[in-house]
């Protein structure tokens, strides 16, 4: 069983074309994710499976979704009790445990709002996030080092009036707890009184420079993801969909809970206490999901980690986003599934903007061609719409109007704005479009490097240094230089078994040279032990000439 005709006027097409001309969501008066889904599955379809949940210390748990709506039921009796009302902001560091899911639905069930957050904070951190969206309760795993984060933050947090610990385990005083405590509450089943308008959920943008700013979504958020679940990750009705992401991060409402669930879609909830790509591959062995969504980052390392057919014999998709995909890691991962991986593009404040959808053969490194969800385009800086291989801002015309699953508002430093600029969503990102239609990714704008009149982004540098066998990540940026403006500079971390030398460095530059547009090569590389990266895994360009090198 799906929802989708619940949601869309028609959901099958036979083209691109097709697709982009009939697409329309049926958007409900005060849409409640939690009454119109959750509690949907659970009265028609009760013992259909929504999450298949199993972490590295032999835990393992399967919920139905009739199960998620009693305990998120009961989870929500639990909050009211505490004082959580409509409208309070709810902080979670939960990591992917399972209560992650029943927080979250719970929470939504009252017209709270969710404020996900990633266990790698530290107190600075969460004192920023709590402060910022005036939240009054989190909700965080049980772990030593949480806890250790957690400690100052009553005292930093004037509003929070108090911490729940999740996951089970001794709790220390000053705590309440969740895990134990939620069950022993009745069902709570009063209707919700909130409006399509009213926030839902708010994420906090990476912040590779300076502080993150607050994306605000409304509660029409979750029907952008069906665009999502079922284009971009082709989810199926009654399949097992794996997308390993924090629950900390927008990348999570992506792939684990919104449109894969209206879709139809059990959700693999692999939850780690760090990443281990064979441990990785022998889940996906065990459960095996029928499709998957991970960061590319992920994709290479289970290459690199001798990934078989065998292994992902049970998925019938593979999607990807968050970070350019580099074509050679999807040609080679071709070589092993016989499938390519479908890219995406989109950001913390939406839904995918293009994608490698199924009515054709994904190419490597494309972003694939625009949702019907948006009006997307390439424009120069005056605003004008620009034609076949013209570098530009990637951005979306909003016309005006309120787009389902695009940010209602960012809020920075307590002040509250709208996104759109004279009705233009703006990106930040620069790609180009080719003859057929299809976009591709050229870097951040903030990123580009300007040396000898030429306009450099680093992703195409980095996606050639990072086939090469020495090299395990890289970072490319500019450097100011009184003769070219700016230098191409990469920072390496390299693979085990390879140490730096003039010699790797000379091989390196002309490998790039061989395999992109000569002018593009580093004329600089510095190896470093390791590249700083945000808590949601982005490397850091900023600031990689200040780090001591080694060798």
């Amino acid at each position: 069983m799906n929802l989708l005709s619940e949601f869309l006027e028609k959901y099958e097409f036979e083209s691109y074309e097709d697709f982009t001309s009939n697409f329309k969501l049926k958007v409900p008066e005060n849409f409640d994710y939690a009454r119109d889904v959750v509690d949907r599955y659970a009265e028609a379809a009760p013992e259909q499976t929504a999450i298949v949940w199993c972490d590295d210390e032999g835990g393992e748990h399967t919920f139905s979704f009739a199960e998620v709506s009693s305990l998120s039921k009961k989870a929500a009796s639990y909050f009211v009790s505490l004082g959580i009302r409509a409208g309070d902001r709810v902080l979670t560091l939960l990591r992917r445990r399972w209560e992650y899911w029943i927080c979250a639905v719970a929470l939504h069930r009252i017209g709270a709002v969710v404020v996900p957050a990633s266990v790698q904070l530290t107190t600075k951190d969460i004192v920023y996030r709590v402060n910022s969206a005036s939240a009054t309760k989190i909700i965080a795993l049980n772990d030593d080092h949480v806890k250790e984060q957690l400690a100052p933050c009553l005292r930093s947090c004037p509003q929070l009036s108090c911490i729940l610990l999740a996951g089970g385990g001794e709790i220390p005083n000053g705590y309440l707890d969740f895990t134990d405590k939620f069950i022993e509450y009745p069902e709570y089943n009063k209707p919700s009184e909130c409006t399509n308008a009213d926030e839902m959920v708010i994420y906090f943008t990476s912040g590779t420079s300076g502080y993150p700013k607050m994306t605000i979504h409304n509660r029409l958020y979750p029907l952008g993801h069906i665009i999502t679940a079922k284009y971009m990750q082709c989810v199926s009705d009654c399949g097992l969909h794996l997308t390993q992401a924090d629950s900390g991060w927008a990348k999570f409402g992506w792939g684990n809970i919104y449109g894969q669930w209206i879709c139809g879609s059990a959700i693999l909830a692999y939850d780690p206490i760090r990443f281990d790509a064979a441990r990785l591959t022998a889940v996906i062995r065990k459960h095996r999901p029928t499709s998957i969504c991970v960061p590319p980052t992920i994709y290479r390392f289970l290459l690199k980690n001798g990934l078989t057919s065998e292994d992902i014999s049970s998925v019938k998709w593979f999607s990807t986003a968050g970070e350019p995909l580099s074509g050679e890691v999807n040609n080679q991962f071709k070589e092993i599934s016989g499938q390519y991986i479908h890219e995406a593009f989109g950001q913390s404040e939406g839904t995918p903007i293009t994608c490698s959808f199924e009515w054709f053969e994904a190419r490597p490194s494309s972003m694939g061609k625009p949702s019907p969800l948006y009006d997307t385009a390439i424009i120069d800086p005056s605003g004008k719409r620009l034609g076949v291989g013209e570098h530009g801002e990637v951005v979306i015309f909003t016309h005006g109007k309120n787009q389902v699953g695009l940010l209602d508002s960012y809020c920075f430093d307590g002040h509250r704005y709208n996104p759109a600029q004279d009705g233009i969503y703006h990106t930040g990102d620069i790609a180009y479009m080719d003859e057929d239609g299809f976009f591709w990714y050229v870097g951040r704008n903030d990123d580009m490097i300007k040396s000898s009149g030429y306009r450099v982004g680093p992703f195409e540098i980095e996606s050639v240094l990072n086939t090469h066998p020495a090299v395990l990540e890289s970072a490319v940026y500019g450097v100011p230089d009184e003769l070219r403006g700016q230098l191409v500079c990469a920072a390496i971390s390299l693979r085990e078994g390879y140490a730096p030398s003039e010699e790797l460095t000379c091989e390196l530059k002309e490998y790039v040279k061989v395999n992109t547009a000569p002018y593009k090569y580093p004329r600089v590389i510095r190896y470093l032990e390791s590249l700083p990266k945000t808590t949601s895994g982005k490397i850091i360009r900023r600031g990689l000439e200040n780090i001591p090198a080694i060798g």
